[in-house]
């Protein structure tokens, strides 16, 4: 489907915003609402929700609402990064990991940053240390908002550290 039939604009009059921008098959991104540590993730359209490595989920109630508490691990190879987040729960979705097991995972609302861009996503909270990345951007999150080259990496730029 070519971008204007997607519903974006092509021409040089349209604003940035419409724009989708040019990612690779990964990309360093941030997550703000957590953490200032860039993250490498992995573009996966398989995927439909995002998702994030985390240690220590705990369920716990903020003002009689549902929250959860854990760490993230954003470096890659790197246990002893920790960052410390608690959330209000979105919602509870069976989720379908690769190698074909269900399990239940909690999902959380925040933001994502990439190139300077920041939007909306919806998050899971995994156990993915056994995984190259530890983190995941679905297609909902992806959806009219960029453009894919799987044969790329790093379109939006290089971070400091480990690759």
């Amino acid at each position: 489907m070519s971008a204007s039939r997607a519903g974006w604009a092509t021409d040089g009059l349209a604003s940035a915003k419409k724009q989708p921008l040019l990612i690779g098959w990964r990309e360093w991104v941030r997550l703000p609402d957590l953490t200032d540590l860039p993250i490498k993730a992995k573009i996966d359209t398989g995927a439909r929700t995002s998702a994030i490595h985390a240690w220590k989920i705990q369920r716990f109630s903020e003002g009689g609402a549902p929250w959860v508490r854990f760490e993230l691990h954003p470096v890659q190879k790197d246990n002893r990064t920790r960052i410390p987040c608690a959330m209000p729960i979105f919602d509870e979705r069976e989720v379908r990991s690769s190698n074909g097991e269900t399990a239940v995972r909690i999902v959380v609302k925040t933001k994502l940053k990439m190139d300077g861009r920041i939007w909306p996503i919806e998050l899971t909270l995994a156990r993915r240390d056994q995984m190259g990345f530890r983190m995941l951007i679905g297609r909902t999150a992806l959806k009219r908002r960029v453009l894919i080259d799987p044969a790329a990496s790093f379109l939006t730029g290089r971070e400091p550290g480990p690759v």
